[in-house]
């Protein structure tokens, strides 16, 4: 949690912000009523803030039925009476009042009004607070705007979420920007739903606010261009999409079932417990631990910043899972981050690491590869816009979220190296390689890329 500048005397605004998913969800206080915005799956932290100062939430707005976390709107009108307020065009499937253009709640001595801004979503809108005096001080713009960039606006295609084509989107997004929110004063502040890392954007500052005015000069999105060439630039080079958004989006428009109770309801098993055949295993422990010993077959995801997105990067939303963990409180840790994507009934059974680890990974010889890298068929598992800059001349490019269903393209006639650009997901493709090709020595560089220099490209 980070505390942000009130904008006016009668209004707080509290910035919550989760590194893990570079989300940003607020609370905004007038008096004695708070309203949220955008809020994570955990509620607790928007209870524990209407307590410390002695006041009721009486609104929580969802900006947009968000892909890449599953939030707990519908919790916290459940716990607390409040109101619900989201586009009529979400169609949503819980109690809510529709909240488009022109439409405005009052909260304390301020206002908050809707303003619809397709674009990242066909149903997206913006929170604009204004004061007392109609002053309009501050825009919550969700996946509209952030500091330095738009957000994506290809993540609707699948029939699953709609069907909108990406260039109609960026359409939709080019009047959004231009029309609505650069029309803005230019004190206004920016407050969006994410920060950098987010693969809701790609080229996010590492600001968490701004202004309008700052956004108007400095954002590549908001220079001067035609529909045409924004359409173009923003469609070019954006990251990939993680296997779990189209199922986040459903979920939010349902309404997710409450955080704690989800989290209880995940089967806890005894370290030997005997595991189903054919269900994957996420082992969350360093690379270093499971490299000595671990079950056949299992992935090395290591717990870290991103372990959600990596998680429903390589595991689809329907599939069941085992987790395992080295102890009790990093169990809980994990089994919490996957919930915040809406995984956690995918669970099958969480453990601690089993006695019995048959499974060893070889340790790699980095100056065998760093003089001799014909040696092995090397895999890069970045994605394809961080590939195009090589460290190895010939290396076979199969981004860590195409691994597990394109494992059988590597050829096999000799030891297979994997590399990433740090590290993490190294080990985690390392693993999926070494199940998907029993008998074939499959390392991982590790950390190691480090000391490698990337080619020159020609």
């Amino acid at each position: 949690m980070s505390p942000l500048p009130s904008s006016t005397g009668s209004v707080q605004i509290q910035q919550f912000y989760d590194k893990g998913l570079a989300h940003a969800s607020y609370a905004i206080r007038s008096g004695r009523q708070v309203a949220i915005i955008d809020p994570a799956r955990d509620p607790q932290q928007y209870y524990d803030f209407a307590d410390e100062h002695d006041a009721t939430i009486i609104a929580v707005i969802e900006t947009h039925p968000h892909a890449d976390f599953v939030s707990s709107h519908l919790e916290i009108a459940q716990e607390t009476g409040a109101t619900i307020y989201v586009s009529k065009l979400v169609k949503a499937g819980y109690p809510h009042q529709p909240f488009d253009d022109g439409q405005r709640i009052s909260l304390g001595a301020v206002e908050l009004h809707a303003l619809n801004t397709p674009g990242h979503s066909p149903d997206s809108i913006s929170v604009l607070l204004v004061d007392e005096l109609g002053q309009t001080r501050a825009v919550f713009t969700g996946d509209t705007l952030f500091v330095g960039d738009v957000g994506r606006p290809d993540l609707r295609e699948s029939d699953i979420v709609g069907g909108h084509s990406r260039e109609a989107l960026a359409a939709q997004l080019y009047r959004s920007t231009r029309q609505k929110l650069m029309t803005l004063p230019v004190t206004t502040k920016v407050y969006p739903a994410h920060g950098p890392g987010s693969l809701c954007g790609k080229t996010t500052s590492p600001d968490l606010d701004s202004t309008i005015g700052k956004e108007v000069k400095t954002n590549y999105a908001l220079q001067p261009m035609s529909e045409e060439e924004f359409i173009r630039v923003l469609l070019e080079d954006q990251p990939f999409m993680p296997k779990y958004f189209g199922h986040d989006v459903v979920l939010n428009k349902q309404g997710a079932l409450p955080f704690e109770d989800s989290v209880r309801a995940v089967p806890r098993l005894q370290p030997d417990a005997a595991l189903a055949p054919g269900v994957v295993v996420i082992d969350t422990r360093p690379a270093a631990e499971f490299r000595k010993g671990h079950l056949p077959g299992a992935i090395n995801l290591m717990d870290g910043g991103k372990f959600e997105t990596w998680l429903g990067s390589v595991v689809g939303p329907t599939e069941p899972f085992y987790l395992i963990a080295d102890s009790q409180i990093a169990l809980d840790i994990v089994i919490r981050k996957t919930a915040k994507i809406g995984y956690e009934g995918n669970i099958k059974g969480a453990l601690l690491t089993p006695r019995e680890r048959s499974a060893t990974s070889p340790a790699v010889d980095v100056e065998h590869v760093r003089h001799q890298p014909q040696d092995f068929t090397i895999v890069d598992i970045r994605n394809y816009a961080e590939a195009r800059q090589p460290v190895f001349d010939n290396a076979l490019v199969i981004p860590l979220p195409e691994l597990r269903e394109r494992a059988q393209e590597i050829p096999t006639d000799k030891p297979v190296l994997i590399h990433c650009a740090g590290g993490y997901r190294s080990a985690a493709g390392a693993s999926i390689v070494q199940a998907a090709l029993p008998g074939v020595p499959v390392y991982d560089l590790g950390e190691a890329i480090s000391t490698f220099q990337p080619q020159a490209v020609h």
